[in-house]
């Protein structure tokens, strides 16, 4: 590592190290998804959409209050360098904020301020790009594309196939307990597939180049460099992380108007919350108002209301805009994939670099070696979101 002053860099890397030890626990996604989200699909159907689900979380295994003094008490002053001290204090504000927001899942109106605090809400101008975005018609879903054919297990093997590329490893399991489709479990490098899903040759597509091509290769980057940060994530990484994941499925032409408003609605749900909505109302607003049918506006309810409010799922609309205008700018792309970083702190992560403190991205997302989009309607949305 070269390096100028060993004593401040031996400082940085055990307080990097520490941290490291005491967040390996907080994977949100491991808490927030409730456990008995098909049972409660159930109740609320029959309940003609009028009784909220009462949804169950998994156990917290770590003690919260430790967690966040441990963190607090971390020597900051012993980091010479002003840029990198100023990131370790982002990051150690931005982990509490995660913990307490583990802290209260379940708890409603707290939690719902926890996650506002960590993630924020959708602009008035957000929530005009998805309306605008819903203005557009949608692919045909009678089209072979559209079709859901294939189970977890079948769907596992289309990912594997397509991961043969890239120069890692990663654990596959099934679960019928997660709202999405498909995630990524960062800290056990693991893709997660939901059993309760029937998976289309659209969806195959869309997901090995979201998950594995973005989520997986920035796990894998990530735990590659000294700094452990880069592995746990910077401030605000979910925004930029998700959006590169949507880029990917524009880059390789499987991004479709169907996709872009299934975000808008995220868009539509989130904002309710905002509103004060209950579940029900959010649900009635997407099946009624939107004409969205029952499936997919319940795991869209389910998504932004879980918790007791969950508002990071707007940022998949806000990241996508971001990184489209970022690659347009001819930035470099590259320098986003090196772990769990955000947009916001790209001079940090070249500066780390130029440090010997990091290191560029191994791993590339091979859809954005060129840009294979041909969906007219798709680049006419992205270039005239606001």
């Amino acid at each position: 590592m070269k390096t100028e002053n060993n004593v401040t860099t031996k400082s940085l890397l055990d307080i990097d190290k520490s941290i490291d030890a005491l967040v390996k626990q907080i994977e949100l996604l491991s808490f927030v998804n409730p456990i008995n989200i098909e049972e409660e699909k159930a109740r609320f159907f029959s309940s003609k959409y009028l009784t909220d689900p009462v949804f169950k979380y998994p156990e917290i295994n770590f003690d919260k209050f430790k967690l966040h003094r441990k963190l607090f008490t971390q020597q900051l002053e012993l980091i010479e360098d002003e840029e990198i001290r100023d990131l370790y204090e982002d990051i150690i504000y931005n982990y509490s904020g995660l913990i307490q927001c583990i802290e209260n899942i379940g708890s409603g109106k707290k939690f719902y301020y926890d996650s506002l605090h960590c993630f924020g809400t959708p602009t008035e101008i957000d929530v005009e790009n998805a309306k605008y975005i819903l203005h557009f018609e949608d692919e045909d879903k009678d089209s072979p594309a559209f079709i859901p054919k294939y189970s977890a297990v079948e769907a596992e093997s289309f990912f594997r196939t397509y991961s043969v590329q890239y120069d890692f490893t990663y654990h596959i399991k099934h679960s019928d307990k997660i709202s999405a489709i498909a995630m990524v479990l960062n800290n056990l490098k693991t893709l997660v597939l939901n059993t309760n899903h029937k998976y289309s040759d659209n969806e195959i597509a869309v997901l090995t180049n979201h998950e594995i091509g973005v989520h997986m290769v920035t796990t894998m980057n990530g735990l590659l460099h000294p700094l452990k940060i880069f592995s746990h994530g910077f401030p605000n990484n979910e925004e930029t992380q998700e959006g590169l994941a949507v880029f990917a499925e524009y880059m390789s032409n499987n991004l479709t108007v169907t996709r872009l408003k299934e975000l808008a609605y995220r868009v539509i749900a989130v904002n309710s919350l905002a509103k004060g909505y209950s579940f029900s109302k959010t649900f009635r607003l997407l099946h009624n108002q939107y004409d969205l049918d029952r499936e997919t506006a319940y795991y869209i309810t389910v998504r932004a209301h879980r918790g007791g409010g969950f508002t990071k799922d707007y940022l998949y609309l806000t990241g996508l805009k971001k990184v489209y205008d970022y690659y347009h700018a001819s930035k470099d792309l590259s320098l986003l994939l090196t772990g769990k970083v955000s947009l916001e702190y790209a001079d940090e992560i070249e500066s780390l670099i130029k440090k010997g403190l990091a290191v560029p991205a191994k791993h590339i997302t091979d859809a954005y070696a060129k840009n294979s989009n041909t969906n007219k309607t798709v680049d006419f949305i992205l270039k005239n979101l606001k």
